[in-house]
């Protein structure tokens, strides 16, 4: 290791980057809440500090709804903001590093420990709190990466990128926005949560909505009416028998992943009295997308599961299909590139050892960021099984070794003068 390199290791400071993390998990920034714009205004003095050129917008929500690409929204919003600091050096940044500042809801308090999901609540090694895993360490990695290169005086031969962006949760509006306003990079690594892989490709995820209608009567005559709830189980039972097929054969880059294409319904909503017959049910869920499948395709592949269904009501009475909200598609790193060899060896001189290559089942902002030409990976701290759910955690000693680990790669990747 180079004497720069091991200065600019030196510059990372563990309870500062800690301290960092612990702050950003107490601003409790939902996607499309006023707090999530906090959160970008907070990054963009702290990079601005670091004597980088920063890039703060508002985006224009109305404009970017039109644009071709679009990925679709599900949070109402009223605003957002695109965050991207560039140090100084000649050229397109070669190296981004990008991270989304939103969270999901906490769901029920009452399953939080202590019931604040945003106190950042610290015990031992691991701190807690709704962001901590997705992917507030992961953010607060890349402005650790940037302070320490500050701090150590390094000057970069090409610049390095921060991307801080919003609505990742909710479709990938702020990557989208990003990239729509020209910000580029000759590669990217998104440091969403990948418990010490990395992974070089994402399956996609559609947003679906299914509406099936029944026959309204009197609960004590139900015999007159058409359960809406009843005749909705056929089509569960297609769904999975549509999922089963789908994930026969996958590619090995999911090996240990049993199920990398699930498909799920995640809200239904039937009725309006409870002595009636349902006559309308509304089952809403997310369509695994195989890697490299067009979303098109795979949207046709469910409508036609749904169509097919065999029951009499259903054949008179046919459920819709509309695709409202986020829309991923897959996306993966270009087969043999270098990235992937560099991340892996800055991981293995940092922590002694070399990283395994995998996939995700989940859609990300990686798919933008590799259709608009950046190949791009994720590697960064935490658990995803920790994600959305309210023992969401991550340990600070992972946080601090992917800090380390990117910082040599982007001191590496970017030169120095």
């Amino acid at each position: 290791m180079h004497d720069v390199e091991a200065r600019v290791l030196d510059a990372i400071d563990a309870a500062e980057t800690v301290n960092l993390l612990a702050e950003a998990v107490r601003v409790p920034s939902v996607t499309g809440t006023d707090a999530e714009s906090d959160l970008q205004h907070h990054y963009a003095r702290l990079l601005t500090g670091l004597g980088m050129d920063v890039d703060v917008w508002k985006l224009d929500l109305g404009d970017l709804a039109g644009r071709p690409g679009f990925p679709g929204t599900e949070a109402p919003r009223t605003e957002g903001y695109g965050v991207v600091a560039v140090t100084e050096g000649e050229g397109v940044p070669a190296l981004a590093l990008q991270g989304h500042v939103d969270v999901v809801p906490t769901g029920d308090l009452a399953k939080w420990e202590g019931s604040d999901p945003f106190a950042a609540r610290i015990s031992g090694d691991v701190l807690h709190g709704r962001g901590a895993c997705d992917m507030k360490a992961g953010l607060v990695a890349n402005l650790a990466v940037a302070r320490a290169i500050h701090r150590a005086g390094v000057r970069l031969v090409r610049p390095l990128a921060v991307h801080c962006v919003i609505s990742e949760e909710d479709g990938g509006l702020g990557a989208f926005a990003t990239l729509e306003r020209g910000h580029t990079a000759e590669a990217a690594v998104i440091s969403e949560p990948t418990s010490g892989t990395v992974i070089t490709a994402n399956a996609g995820a559609l947003t679906f909505r299914l509406e099936l209608a029944g026959r309204a009567a009197h609960g004590a005559t139900r015999q007159e009416g058409v359960n809406a709830v009843e005749v909705f189980w056929p089509v569960f039972e297609a769904i999975r028998r549509l999922e089963a097929a789908r994930n026969s054969d996958v590619p090995e880059v999911f090996r240990g992943n049993a199920l990398p294409y699930p498909i799920e319904i995640g809200t239904v909503r039937a009725g309006d009295w409870a002595s009636s017959v349902p006559d309308l049910l509304v089952a809403e869920g997310r369509l695994g997308v195989r890697l490299d499948e067009d979303p098109a395709a795979a949207r046709a592949a469910f409508e036609e599961a749904v169509a097919r269904v065999a029951h009499p009501w259903l054949r008179a009475n046919p459920p819709v299909v509309t695709w409202p909200g986020g829309q991923f598609a897959s996306g993966r790193l270009p087969a043999g590139h270098e990235l992937l060899g560099e991340v892996s060896r800055a991981v293995a001189d940092t922590t002694g050892a070399a990283p395994v290559e995998a996939a995700a089942p989940y859609g990300s902002d990686l798919r933008l960021y590799t259709a608009g030409g950046i190949p791009t990976l994720h590697y960064g701290p935490g658990d995803v099984r920790f994600a959305h759910a309210p023992r969401e955690q991550v340990a600070l000693g992972e946080l601090l070794a992917v800090t380390r680990a990117l910082a040599l790669l982007a001191v590496r990747r970017c030169g120095v003068r």
